[in-house]
């Protein structure tokens, strides 16, 4: 197999045996025999188990599906359309529960283990996407197309309510609603707009 497909395939692996048995529980030996190689393999690669998970972290960080969203909510943001931004942050954030819940398991691990350095990194990471949403918001509110909200309510609210749907319903177990996720994105699209439209002068809520 060749060096960049070896890799590509350990990074796979790894992901798989971090989702599910966290990081103090994952152990080299094990991502080893998931992959079908023996540890040397791995340690050929990435000196260390802390190495091959902040691997993952950049791989999944840096897949094409992350790139692709954030370009369509650059193109969102250029003409202004609230709503479609909105649309496409819930809807990234269902399809990548439903096609890979994985990388959310992953996460959820690191908080429950404490890994500071993994949440720190995805912090870090996370960072210039908040800023470039902050400044969109903040620059429609000054517009006036936009009510004067706290930022953190407004990212709690575009943000929170496509996160717990898809993690109660990719991971705990609940049923979900007897709707198809582009009903229920356009139901949260909805309810955050309603909050945050400003109300022509004259007219009540």
């Amino acid at each position: 197999m060749a060096a960049s497909d070896r890799k590509h395939q350990l990074l796979e692996r790894a992901l798989d045996v971090f989702s599910r048995r966290g990081f103090e529980g994952a152990t080299t030996k094990e991502i080893a025999v998931a992959a079908g190689v023996t540890e040397a393999v791995i340690f050929r690669h990435f000196p260390t188990k802390q190495a091959l998970y902040t691997a993952v972290l950049d791989y999944r960080l840096q897949s094409n599906e992350a790139h692709s969203w954030l370009s369509e909510a650059k193109c969102c943001m250029d003409r202004n359309d609230d709503e479609g931004l909105f649309r496409s942050i819930a809807t990234h954030i269902l399809r990548c529960y439903r096609t890979d819940p994985r990388f959310e398991r992953m996460m959820l691990f690191a908080a429950l283990e404490g890994h500071e350095l993994a949440l720190e990194y995805i912090r870090q990471q996370s960072f210039p996407v908040f800023q470039l949403l902050r400044d969109y918001i903040v620059r429609r509110q000054a517009e006036g197309a936009l009510r004067g909200l706290n930022l953190g309510v407004i990212f709690t609210a575009v943000f929170g309510m496509a996160h717990h749907y898809a993690q109660i319903t990719q991971m705990f177990g609940y049923a979900p609603l007897a709707a198809s996720d582009e009903e229920i994105v356009d139901g949260f699209i909805r309810i955050v707009l309603d909050g945050l439209r400003q109300i022509p002068n004259g007219k009540k809520a």
